[in-house]
């Protein structure tokens, strides 16, 4: 049976009022990072009277976003890394192994995302500085501790999101891997990580855009030498002036890699979220 088409009209009505309230900002963008800084702070208009691509230009010579831009490559890279083989192993041991704890574990793995990251701001500061103290090992202001930060993070969200899609690839494949002579990390990686990538390219790209785009922890763990994106951005904005069309010829630059990344794995992400959501 057909929708009436009072329905399809409303939803056709509801999906273009939706679109132009998402593609208004990004238009915005756009126009403004095309135009001459005195258009941008003059009165606003939607067509721009000058087109100019000196605001693409400038953004690498007004403050060094391409140092920048490889902290957060970097930074973003590693945590991504290390929060998807611990995960993966991490999980791989709660799905298919019992001990005691596993509960409790599994619980505590969870509850941490409860807590607001702005919590942990002071504790951890405090706590990079005394091992900087004590150690010598340079955590506050390195690229290493907000490394570590991020992974905190997203590390237990991992975790719990594969533990669920590791529930769901089948045993039975696990014991024909074992009985044809693998060992356990051989029927991980042989087995169960390939029928497992949708859940672990979710987890990837999950981790990547939490390190990517933080902005409260990188502006205090950070200095002039390992700021990254989210915060060197500020640069743009002086005491005297603020090159708002920069701002947004840089903010459009910088949010290439996450959009690009998300449309070339959109179908992964969405098979993974969905199969971490329902186990």
């Amino acid at each position: 049976m057909a929708p009436p088409r009072s329905f399809l009209w409303s939803r056709r009505i509801f999906l273009t009022v939706l679109t132009g309230f998402v593609l208004l900002p990004v238009y915005v963008m756009v126009s403004s990072s095309l135009k001459p800084l005195s258009d941008v702070t003059g009165e606003f208009r939607w067509l721009p009277s000058t087109l100019t691509i000196r605001p693409y230009i400038d953004i690498w010579s007004t403050v060094p976003l391409a140092k920048y831009f490889m902290n957060s490559l970097i930074v973003a890279g590693a945590a991504t890394v290390f929060s998807v083989v611990i995960a993966v192993f991490a999980a791989y041991a709660v799905s298919r192994y019992n001990f005691r704890g596993k509960r409790v574990f599994t619980v505590t793995v969870l509850s941490t995302q409860m807590f607001p990251g702005i919590l942990f701001l002071l504790p951890l500061f405090l706590l990079y500085v005394n091992i900087g103290n004590a150690t010598g090992i340079a955590l506050f202001g390195s690229r290493g501790g907000l490394i570590l930060t991020y992974l905190t993070f997203s590390l237990p969200f991992s975790i719990w999101m594969l533990i669920g899609y590791f529930d769901s690839v089948p045993r039975d494949l696990d014991e024909a891997a074992l009985v044809d002579g693998c060992g356990p990390l051989g029927a991980l990686f042989r087995v169960v990580v390939p029928a497992a990538i949708p859940g672990i390219v979710a987890v990837a790209v999950y981790a990547f855009m939490t390190a990517w785009g933080e902005v409260l922890f990188a502006s205090v763990m950070t200095n002039d030498e390992t700021r990254t994106l989210a915060v060197g951005l500020q640069g743009y904005s002086t005491l005297n002036d603020v090159y708002w069309n920069q701002i947004m010829a840089a903010s459009l630059v910088v949010s290439v890699p996450v959009v690009a990344g998300f449309l070339l794995l959109q179908r992964y992400l969405v098979t993974g979220l969905t199969a971490g959501a329902v186990k």
